[in-house]
């Protein structure tokens, strides 16, 4: 089966992570929701609260923090799928001290087959100054390739700005 893969960009609160519930909404259910994020504070515990509230019952949920390549080739065929969020899941690898190219390209390369409608969403994080320090450098070079990367790949790209979806392609 052949599928269409949408990759949506934004920045922090930008609606991409809506924007993509929306566009997985459009498809029969059940949808499959890949989340990335870990709750390692209280803060980051009730963003991941206030996601998993937006999503009722259709959806069926993996946490896949840093394996989500094995989580899309556990997916069914024809499966609507989100994965939310890539920017995560990058800095979820670098904490970890992962080799960032090979899972880099581990998942671009099941991003590009997909066997479904599915729907990524990163964070656009090379809008802004240069970091300070050569972690933050690392992340966002690993995070603006990435992008580089999905976008070329992508069927669809989409960047939201301010909760209004901006398609580029």
């Amino acid at each position: 089966m052949t599928g269409s893969l949408t990759f949506v960009l934004g920045g922090a609160r930008s609606g991409k992570s809506r924007h993509g519930e929306a566009l997985i909404a459009e498809h029969p259910a059940p949808w499959h929701y890949i989340a990335t994020a870990e709750a390692l504070d209280a803060e980051m515990g009730a963003r991941i609260a206030a996601h998993r509230a937006r999503r009722d019952a259709r959806w069926i949920t993996a946490e896949a923090p840093r394996d989500v390549a094995g989580a899309l080739g556990a997916i069914p065929d024809g499966a609507p799928v989100l994965v939310d969020c890539l920017t995560l899941w990058l800095s979820n690898l670098l904490l970890a001290e992962a080799d960032l190219e090979a899972e880099t390209g581990r998942l671009v390369e099941i991003l590009a087959a997909p066997r479904g409608p599915w729907v990524a969403i990163a964070n656009e994080v090379g809008l802004g100054i240069v970091p300070e320090n050569a972690l933050a450098r690392r992340f966002r070079d690993a995070a603006g390739v990435l992008n580089q990367r999905l976008a070329a790949r992508a069927d669809r790209v989409i960047l939201t700005v301010a909760g209004i979806p901006i398609r580029a392609r």
